[in-house]
């Protein structure tokens, strides 16, 4: 058995049933990196400055989970503009070679948000008529929406509605929409169901059974779906899935967006390439991830 020299981990609290090391180690092993080893570590934002304060150079990155990716912010430096427009990471990347400016007893921290990216690469691989992708819908509204909100933007998507049952809880979707150029409107989740076949995308990132009482009312008017992200990736498939997919429209589970998300992770940790990831780990990463769930 090769010595680690290598260490990585996901924290949080609880953090058991995290996913994150199924991904990360399947994608060393299709790498060849025999030496490195990705973990889980029950870690709350009380405990986050002890839990830093004791790594050692093995350590080369992190994954973060909410409400750790706030957390994370004052210890590092962004690296790219989802960090500093949402003002929050989910990967922090350890520069032991460099001095921490804010913290000079720790590393340098690389932060970056690949959530962002993860839901991009799903929805870019998921369209079904590149020249129409104008509009979308969002249920929730909370950091998995936002993030969500990003990534439609990549993608050059202009009108946004954000449907959630606390629809007053979604007014900072307008002053992301006006920094983002991008027209958002603000809904009940009751009310958007009937007229599910005007947008291009469909993101829910809401647990898995919210949506379930309104599904019935799923509306389409004979026009086709388009597509459809739900985050959950258990059940598998969700109700809304199901129902999507029942009337024709292309239905994506969470699991992927778990995978896509995690390839830039890998890369940024590992100091490779994400086409190089892509190319040589991304087929064994979700291989083993389906195998997990």
């Amino acid at each position: 058995m090769a010595v680690i020299a290598h260490k990585a981990a996901v924290l949080g609290k609880p953090i058991a049933h995290s996913l994150s090391p199924v991904l990360h180690n399947a994608a060393y092993e299709a790498l060849g990196l025999d030496d490195w080893h990705y973990g889980r570590e029950e870690v709350g934002v009380d405990d986050l400055d002890a839990f830093l304060h004791g790594l050692d150079p093995t350590w080369r990155g992190l994954s973060l989970t909410m409400p750790l990716k706030r957390a994370i912010i004052p210890y590092g430096t962004p690296q790219d503009k989802w960090v500093k427009l949402l003002g929050v990471a989910n990967t922090a990347v350890f520069e032991w070679q460099m001095q921490n400016t804010a913290h000079p007893e720790l590393p340098a921290i690389r932060l970056y948000n690949t959530d962002v990216y993860g839901i991009y690469q799903v929805l870019l691989r998921g369209i079904r008529n590149r020249n129409n992708t104008r509009s979308a819908l969002i249920i929730g509204n909370g950091n998995t929406a936002h993030s969500a909100f990003a990534a439609l933007s990549m993608l050059k998507v202009r009108n946004i509605t954000i449907a959630a049952r606390h629809s007053e809880k979604s007014a900072p979707f307008i002053k992301l929409g006006t920094e983002l150029h991008v027209d958002t409107t603000l809904a009940k989740l009751e009310g958007v169901f009937a007229d599910m076949s005007s947008y291009d995308f469909v993101v829910s990132t809401v647990p898995a059974h919210v949506p379930d009482p309104y599904v019935g009312g799923l509306r389409t008017d004979g026009r086709p779906l388009g597509t459809l992200l739900d985050v959950v990736y258990d059940p598998r498939p969700t109700a809304l899935m199901q129902a999507w997919s029942d009337n024709g429209g292309t239905a994506i589970g969470g699991q992927e967006m778990l995978l896509q998300q995690a390839i830039p992770q890998v890369a940024y940790m590992t100091s490779t390439s994400t086409d190089e990831i892509a190319a040589q780990a991304e087929n064994h990463m979700r291989e083993a991830l389906n195998d997990a769930l």
